[in-house]
């Protein structure tokens, strides 16, 4: 099975490179993929869980989390036996903010198995070559690494900078850092937002990008107005084995065989 396995990767990987996010349009998620699942299933808890209505995201099959400084050290193989099939890492912020756990979690969730991908937190008051050369200084381009990712929202907390530009600004220097990356690393990024930043930026004016979207009270499709996602972060208040205190709970938008198409189809 495991042969079969890898040589459906590489066939769709080998067909799709030319499509997908290592350098091209992304494809659609196939219903029809031919390949095996690689996932566990989540034995997560919620220190504040929502009172879900209908679709609820323990339909899905595929869990992940985002981690950061933080969460502390992280037992990823702890966190991977009980679930934790995918994991963003925060990297960067801005042009001079390296979080202090990157390297450690990065080497410690790829050792585990976890796909892992690295995601930079957008600072509205550097210029996007800016940013693209810190994050590229700090992430390594890895072979199976998730697409890097952008991380849009406010900063009315900010120390620094709460600057709010004009929502004709957002996308275009946005889409400035997206093509750097992408270039850099061979891979279309992720961009995450938020309701009320997608909204007031309009960022489905960015084009074909696999959006993850934070709703913690209601499904994505209802908070962002039937637009296309991929990740759904559903909670920050999530209990997992191997992580302590709080951690933000994800999921995939498919099936554990149309996950194992998109990763192949994007970790060429």
């Amino acid at each position: 099975m495991r042969a079969r396995t890898t040589r459906i990767a590489l066939g769709l990987c080998a067909s799709l490179v030319l499509l997908a996010a290592c350098g091209g349009r992304t494809p659609p998620l196939s219903p029809l993929a031919d390949v095996a699942p690689t996932v566990i299933a989540p034995d997560f808890g919620d220190a504040d869980p929502h009172d879900w209505q209908g679709r609820d995201p323990h339909a899905y099959p595929v869990h992940g989390i985002d981690t950061s400084r933080w969460q502390g050290q992280v037992d990823w193989p702890r966190a991977r036996a009980h679930g934790v099939s995918f994991a963003f890492l925060k990297a960067t912020e801005g042009g001079d903010i390296l979080d202090p756990a990157f390297a450690e979690n990065w080497r410690g969730a790829r050792a585990a198995g976890v796909p892992v991908g690295a995601y930079h937190f957008w600072y509205h008051c550097r210029s996007a070559s800016d940013q693209a050369r810190w994050f590229i200084a700090h992430v390594p381009r890895a072979p199976g690494a998730l697409p890097p990712v952008l991380d849009l929202a406010w900063t009315p907390f900010s120390p620094t900078c709460t600057k709010r530009p004009p929502a004709e600004t957002v996308p275009q220097e946005g889409r400035l850092l997206l093509d750097r990356l992408e270039a850099h690393y061979g891979q279309r990024p992720i961009v995450y937002s938020t309701p009320d930043f997608y909204e007031a930026n309009q960022l489905w004016r960015l084009g074909d990008y696999d959006f993850w979207l934070r709703s913690v009270a209601g499904h994505p499709q209802d908070s962002y107005a039937g637009r296309h996602w991929t990740f759904w972060q559903y909670s920050g208040t999530g209990l997992v084995p191997g992580v302590r205190g709080k951690a933000d709970l994800n999921v995939f938008a498919g099936t554990a065989p149309q996950w194992a198409a998109w990763r192949a189809a994007r970790s060429c």
